[in-house]
């Protein structure tokens, strides 16, 4: 009779100690991520919440578009919590299509009215400016172009690398679409399809292909050839900047938002979110991967030159949520594609 009690005062205290450790696991904070940036360059700054806040986090990572576009679909049903985007195209296009909710106004109190949505749905959280990189001993500074537009000219034939599937080339000729209207936009990007431009499936990919000499130049955002130089400062890699408000060298920005339907999980969003406003996440953006910080007071590290300092071309980035979609369109039919 005893050794029958003891058995079940056992058992008892097993099923007592599997329950607390299900109910804790249960209890334990989770914020879903799809993030259109790549796990080098924001992974570190989600380890980093998740060892300050005991929130663990979950990514799902890919191109910016083709997460926006999973979301739509996914609907009500999207584990997603957070969306960070490369592209504020495509968290524009989410804001579009009611996806996202409204930041508080302490959050968006952090950054300048110019790096967030009108209507308070998504934030800046870094910026970075497209440049034209290119090997410096192979291309006289007095032959680069005055404009972007001039790369279609037969004497840049075969020497200009572009990445067709990239957010923040997709935004430059949204940003151009805007501008300058469709069909300029088009013959643009026909124009480098008849000048043979070369192209890859990402900036990393160009400027390691101008560092090796097998190609002169291409569209980049400015930090990838930063971070290249860091690892080899022996590159003959070199960022020209377009001047005049020059399209070629738009400020672009790395946007954050919440997405609709996940009540659950919404403090924890916020909280990333934020936490992605703070000094420890900024100081990363400029130190470790060369960016611009947006929040208020974070100075820019290094060399970095000043974004004052820059005639860098500035868009209402409100309206490149709305042109992804006919942008895509405009890529496809000028026959511009992945090499």
């Amino acid at each position: 009779m005893r050794t029958d009690r003891r058995v079940l005062v056992g058992v008892l205290v097993v099923a007592f100690a599997l329950l607390a450790s299900a109910c804790s696991s249960s209890s334990e904070q989770v914020v879903t991520v799809y993030s259109g940036r790549s796990e080098k360059l924001i992974g570190p700054i989600l380890e980093l919440f998740t060892a300050e806040t005991g929130i663990q986090v979950e990514v799902r990572y890919g191109q910016s578009a083709e997460l926006a576009l999973l979301i739509e679909q996914e609907g009500a049903k999207s584990p997603a919590d957070v969306f960070i985007s490369q592209s504020p195209g495509a968290m524009g296009y989410l804001k579009q299509i009611g996806a996202l909710q409204t930041l508080s106004s302490d959050t968006l109190a952090r950054v300048a009215t110019k790096y967030e949505n009108a209507d308070g749905q998504w934030v800046g959280v870094s910026g970075r400016v497209r440049v034209l990189v290119y090997n410096t001993d192979l291309v006289d500074p007095a032959d680069l172009p005055a404009t972007v537009y001039d790369l279609v000219d037969a004497k840049y034939r075969g020497k200009v690398a572009v990445a067709p599937a990239n957010g923040s080339f997709q935004d430059f000729v949204t940003a151009l679409r805007s501008t300058d209207g469709d069909q300029t936009a088009l013959n643009w990007l026909e124009g480098l399809v008849a000048n043979d431009a070369q192209t890859y499936t990402n900036n990393t990919a160009i400027v390691q292909a101008v560092g090796r000499g097998e190609v002169p130049m291409g569209l980049v955002n400015h930090y990838y050839n930063y971070r290249a130089l860091a690892e080899d400062p022996s590159l003959p890699t070199k960022n020209y900047y377009f001047s005049n408000g020059d399209l070629g060298s738009l400020l672009i920005v790395t946007t954050v938002g919440i997405v609709n339907g996940n009540g659950e999980a919404k403090d924890a969003a916020a909280q990333l979110v934020d936490f992605l406003l703070g000094s420890e996440a900024q100081t990363f953006f400029t130190e470790n991967t060369f960016e611009y910080p947006l929040a208020s007071g974070i100075p820019v590290a290094g060399d970095l030159p000043k974004l004052a300092d820059l005639d860098a071309a500035t868009y209402d980035l409100d309206q490149l949520g709305g042109g992804l979609a006919r942008t895509k369109e405009l890529i496809d039919q000028s026959g511009l594609e992945d090499s």
